[in-house]
């Protein structure tokens, strides 16, 4: 009965690695979508967000039936508690990708990002890819300690949201108010995508040292 119960608590994190590489799919067709006006990127991103879906439903039920029959404590309940967690933002990493899809779609047949605007999105679509596999790395490993990076990691993609405003904010930007309005979506998407990211991240540390990210040392 025991060994079940372990197989259980395991294959919540197998669900969550298979989540964060479903959303790094995500993430990246739907960068493809926005730069290349590709309508079928942008339908596969929406479409397949049902799998992502799916999965947070499977590590929910999980969870709950675990704690009810088992009666989880210490250490074994936080991993579940925190798997909740970090399949809820997961999930709405999904959905931030499904909403740059979305753009893309409605822009077509073309391109919602400007011509001077699309290295800049480019290398958020990189940046969120790395952000995603260093996040499924951090829960397969159970690695506190490269978890503690995203947040520094993630500063990067604020910093690349910061330069699409700057720009929409120039004077000399004369793409109107609809190409505004798409970049700054766009920006916030990316931005927010990365947050949850740090999220997961974060609860990784915790699931792990039982400290909050802030109190935990690594070891020298």
């Amino acid at each position: 009965m025991r060994d079940t119960y372990h197989e259980d608590l395991d294959a919540l994190g197998g669900r969550l690695v298979e989540m964060t590489r479903l959303a790094r799919h995500a993430i990246a067709r739907a960068t493809t979508a926005l730069l290349d006006a590709d309508l079928s990127a942008a339908q596969e991103v929406i479409s397949g967000d049902e799998a992502i879906n799916l999965l947070d439903d499977e590590i929910e039920r999980s969870a709950f039936d675990l704690m009810a029959r088992q009666q989880p404590v210490a250490q074994d309940l936080r991993v579940i508690i925190t798997a909740l967690h970090m399949g809820g933002d997961l999930e709405r990493m999904g959905d931030h990708a499904v909403h740059l899809a979305k753009v893309a779609r409605r822009r077509h047949p073309d391109s919602a990002i400007p011509p001077e605007l699309r290295s800049t999105v480019l290398e958020m679509g990189h940046q969120a890819e790395l952000l995603v596999i260093k996040a499924g790395e951090v829960i397969s490993n159970r690695d506190a300690d490269t978890a503690l990076e995203l947040d520094s990691d993630d500063d990067r993609m604020d910093k690349l949201r910061r330069k699409l405003l700057k720009r929409i904010l120039d004077p000399s930007w004369s793409h109107g108010v609809e190409a505004t309005m798409d970049v700054t979506l766009v920006g916030r998407f990316y931005e927010r995508f990365g947050d949850h990211a740090v999220h997961v991240a974060d609860n990784l540390v915790y699931m792990v040292t039982g400290e909050k990210p802030k109190d935990y040392e690594p070891e020298a």
